[in-house]
């Protein structure tokens, strides 16, 4: 089992945000959002990158099948929001295939079903218009840009009602360390808050704002 899975499954974004920015690493997916708030997911990136569709146009989603259980799909449409690049035949197979999630950079459609199977899709925006001879693929497991985040193939993906973070993989222990220390830090600060103490002093205690200052 991957123990960093495990472990990022455990966080929210909002608390592997804050450890992002401490350590100075640029994984926080904007403008990414959840089409269903009660969505989570946690997974490795499977990465896809279009571009425009050539004169006689390639494939939009044949790729699907070749993705191992656990994955996230991480699709980088450059934020296009007038050609979609996943709908519900890709829902509907991802889903049976134990696929994590879905990210898109880019628009999604058939949103009903990813709510009907609760299987986590986030994307930019949503339409009906589809991607066929708009888009093609033009590389798979490449290096890929989603909401302003590189995204490598293989890096941890964590989505929930915030949105996306992407934990690079080469940087995950000392994120994954320093996001728990946060979390093990607020749960101190609830407690004693649930206790009567002030939060200005709960936080001094727990030395919360050290937690989150930028590392030099």
């Amino acid at each position: 089992m991957d123990q960093a899975v495990v472990r990022a499954a455990k966080l929210d974004t909002a608390t592997i945000s804050d450890a992002l920015d401490k350590l100075g690493i640029k994984g926080q997916c904007l403008g990414i959002k959840p089409r269903d708030h009660n969505f989570r997911m946690t997974g490795r990136a499977f990465t896809i990158l279009y571009g425009p569709a050539d004169v006689k146009p390639g494939t939009v989603g044949d790729y699907i099948d070749d993705l191992e259980p656990g994955s996230v799909v991480v699709l980088d449409n450059g934020g296009r929001e007038d050609a979609t690049v996943w709908g519900d035949i890709l829902t509907y197979l991802a889903h049976k295939n134990g696929v994590a999630g879905t990210v898109i950079d880019g628009a999604c459609r058939d949103v009903h079903m990813c709510l009907k199977l609760g299987y986590p899709v986030y994307s930019r925006s949503y339409s009906m218009r589809t991607g066929k001879d708009r888009v093609q693929v033009d590389a798979t497991n490449v290096p890929v840009n989603i909401g302003n985040a590189k995204v490598h193939p293989g890096d941890l993906m964590r989505g929930d009602s915030d949105g996306v973070v992407v934990i690079p993989k080469e940087h995950e222990e000392k994120v994954l360390a320093a996001a728990e220390a946060i979390e093990a830090a607020e749960e101190k600060i609830r407690e004693a808050l649930e206790k009567g103490m002030r939060l200005d002093e709960a936080r001094e205690l727990n030395k919360y704002h050290s937690l989150q200052t930028r590392e030099e």
